[in-house]
């Protein structure tokens, strides 16, 4: 049976998403909220620039509610709580980016009675926060015994980052350090990266401190550099650096970093990517210690990324991916310790269309005397 979706807002990661829904064979869309007068009335695959595809973008959440859809890919800058309980209340599931990942129950009372209400789920994904900081480091330390750190880290040339207004004004490039400590950037962040340090902290049953450390730093220009914001001149912030650790006995048990850096040249002081480039990071330290590097979520070039940047085109695969398991799970707020493993689909010329995700094992199918297939 096919999913019906609806996309909240349409910058990068909400337009890499309606690409996502048009290409998966379970999905489809069938109608966008969007935030400018402009865009409303016109066609998505306009917006897109795109052929037209038949579905007209609305500015209105009355509208959106009022619409027969199964769930909501909710991708805004910011969210709204209201919005996301009033589109639970109308009986459709939201898979989003921008929050939630790993709630505290006593502070989405409203959420859950709006889940209740409309007999939907709320699910909170992404990648960084909402994947590399705690799906992946939970698998892999499946492999290890006597954890004593998780850590998860991204490096990043920020400059392949198409949103100058974002970049100055949220995440406070081209300030002084004072004006870029003090930027809202840590407060937005903060939510989704502590919530993924908790998960960590609950699941593999760390004794830390409840509160979670925030520590940042910054890294000025020591020469003009460009960047889609313009100029960042010396003296100027041109790299930050921002860790949420729990900590036990002052000792970090799990650390989630983020690296972003206006290039390599030109900062104070020297940071530099490594070896090992642009990337994400995953690392447990136990018997055996474990590395998990993830290449290909940052692109190429910088002129690549400002078209099509592969870390938004992911975060929202994500999001897209985990439709079919949350509409099949019940009602509530769900984190990745509530569904089952969530995997992509074929492209359409290799694969055949499913009905449904399975997380039963085929029948008929050889296994070893474990459970496994064989292996050794």
């Amino acid at each position: 049976m096919t999913i019906t979706v609806i996309q909240w807002a349409t910058g990068g990661v909400g337009r890499a998403a309606i690409e996502g829904v048009l290409s998966h064979p379970d999905l489809e869309l069938v109608g966008c909220w969007v935030h400018s007068a402009d865009k409303a009335g016109r066609d998505v695959g306009e917006i897109l620039g795109l052929a037209p595809i038949g579905v007209r973008a609305t500015s209105s959440l009355e509208e959106i509610c009022a619409l027969e859809a199964d769930c909501v890919v909710y991708a805004p800058l910011v969210p709204d709580e209201g919005e996301v309980a009033a589109l639970l209340r109308s009986g459709k599931d939201v898979v989003t980016p921008v929050g939630w990942i790993y709630p505290n129950p006593a502070a989405t009372t409203a959420l859950a009675e709006a889940c209740r209400i409309g007999g939907s789920t709320l699910h909170g994904t992404g990648i960084h926060p909402g994947g590399i900081t705690e799906r992946f480091p939970l698998m892999v330390s499946a492999v290890s015994a006597r954890v004593t750190h998780v850590r998860s880290e991204e490096f990043s040339d920020i400059r392949t980052y198409g949103a100058p207004d974002v970049i100055e004004h949220v995440m406070g490039f081209g300030k002084t350090p004072e004006e870029s400590l003090a930027s809202p950037m840590a407060s937005l962040l903060g939510g989704g990266f502590r919530s993924s340090v908790r998960m960590i902290v609950a699941e593999m049953g760390f004794a830390a401190d409840p509160r979670i450390e925030t520590l940042q730093e910054v890294a000025v220009a020591t020469a003009p550099i460009d960047s889609p914001m313009g100029v960042i001149e010396p003296g100027l912030v041109a790299a930050r650096r921002f860790h949420w650790r729990a900590l036990v006995d002052g000792v970090p048990v799990v650390t989630a970093t983020v690296n972003w850096l206006m290039g390599e040249e030109h900062l104070d002081p020297d940071w530099s990517f490594g070896e090992a480039g642009e990337r994400f990071e995953v690392e447990v330290t136990g018997d055996p210690s474990v590395t998990l590097t993830f290449k290909g979520l940052q692109p190429d070039t910088i002129e690549e990324g400002l078209v099509r940047n592969p870390g938004v085109v992911s975060t929202a695969n994500h999001c897209v991916n985990a439709i079919p398991y949350v509409v099949a799970a019940e009602p509530g707020i769900k984190t990745y310790l509530d569904l089952p493993l969530i995997a992509g689909r074929a492209a359409p010329q290799v694969g055949a269309a499913v009905a449904a995700p399975s997380t039963t094992a085929l029948a008929g199918e050889p296994s070893g005397p474990d459970g496994n297939n064989g292996g050794g």
